[in-house]
């Protein structure tokens, strides 16, 4: 099998799988008991906590544990919403997961307004956009640090400086870029910042919110005391420990995973256009994820691609793994205003740092065959 849908969820780092199994056997105290079995548990929550905080450059007591970004993303916005002094607009873009919008919508009935900012044709939210959008009634700007369909690394430092010059906190979910490129969540200004394991090589069912000190937040869920009363329930060691560890060997090898990956993407496109395919590739070129390529098809079917691909035992998708079973364009595709035409024949190819030039080889191959026939 070759795998190149690294962007739905990644491999399990194998050094993040070792450090987990003495708590998912043997080390299994409750961190928040007093007694000494609990210790090593407490221990490895304070010690994960202090790694991932020293990857994106936050302190430790920065650092809130959930059960992944769609949570972190959710109590990012709600979070906020009792805490931003009768401010009644939240500002985010219309190329956001779903995590984000959603959330959105369901906020609109405790009344607040949303305002949706459009990208331009390559998927960037202009400080332009975002000006235009910013008035005294706005408390939160959310703005997605990369996105998960086309790639498109977004201004965050200067979107996140214009919405405080107007006195809104910005959160940006960090989801898709965690773990891919370098994130100082002190040069960016960002006052939030949501992350998910699975997508930097980590377990599946847990990640984190960063909230920068000082930031009013309040709790999602109700019960215990963890995460300093901010986020209750018995928090997830093996999760956590398995997640710190995957970040951080993610973080030290991003430079060099970067060189590969793009030259993998090189390799790529240059076989796809040596075998006469007409295609369009959707995103910036100039600023986007490493190994991440949204490709469109004229008069083709995604679908019939991913399943004409999986016969040959080659995984990718078709725009973002999180509308699977669904055949409409996506709203990113939409939202970047792509062709019809090209929209229905567009896929996703995301690459790691495990795949090799000969797996590339045999994607072009197989896709140049597909798309011929």
């Amino acid at each position: 099998m070759i795998y190149a849908d690294n962007a739905a969820t990644s491999k399990l780092d194998s050094q993040a799988l070792d450090a987990m199994m003495p708590y998912l056997k043997d080390v299994y105290g409750n961190p928040s008991q007093p007694y000494s079995f609990s210790r090593e548990s407490k221990a490895a929550l304070r010690k994960s906590r202090e790694i991932i905080a020293k990857c994106i450059n936050a302190d430790p007591q920065e650092i809130y544990f959930t059960s992944g970004g769609t949570e972190s993303d959710n109590w990012a916005l709600k979070g906020l919403c009792d805490n931003i002094g009768g401010r009644n607009t939240i500002v985010t873009s219309a190329i956001e997961h779903h995590a984000i919008l959603k959330t959105c919508d369901s906020l609109k009935n405790r009344g607040y307004k949303i305002q949706l900012l459009q990208p331009d044709s390559s998927g960037v939210i202009s400080p332009s956009e975002l000006s235009s959008h910013l008035s005294k009634d706005v408390g939160i700007v959310s703005v997605m640090m990369a996105n998960n369909e086309i790639g498109t690394i977004e201004p965050i430092k200067e979107l996140a400086s214009m919405a405080h010059e107007y006195g809104a906190v910005f959160h940006t979910d960090a989801v898709q870029a965690m773990g891919h490129i370098k994130i100082d969540v002190k040069d960016l200004g960002v006052d939030l910042l949501s992350a998910s394991a699975h997508k930097f090589n980590g377990p599946r069912g847990v990640g984190f919110l960063y909230v920068k000190k000082g930031t009013k937040l309040s709790p999602l869920h109700n019960g215990g005391s963890q995460e300093s009363n901010m986020r209750a329930g018995t928090e997830n060691i093996p999760g956590i420990v398995g997640m710190a560890i995957a970040l951080n060997n993610n973080c030290e090898l991003i430079q060099s995973s970067h060189q590969h990956l793009i030259q993998l993407e090189n390799q790529l496109l240059s076989k796809l256009k040596t075998n006469v395919i007409d295609f369009k590739i959707n995103g910036n070129r100039d600023f986007h994820l490493p190994g991440l390529v949204s490709l469109s098809f004229p008069n083709k079917e995604g679908e019939m691609i991913l399943h004409r691909l999986d016969l040959k035992h080659i995984c990718i998708s078709t725009g973002s793994a999180c509308d699977a079973g669904r055949e409409d364009i996506s709203h990113v595709l939409k939202a970047i205003k792509l062709e019809k035409t090209y929209a229905k024949g567009t896929i996703r190819i995301s690459l790691s740092k495990d795949n090799t030039d000969s797996e590339i080889d045999i994607i072009c191959d197989e896709l140049s065959s597909i798309i011929r026939s």
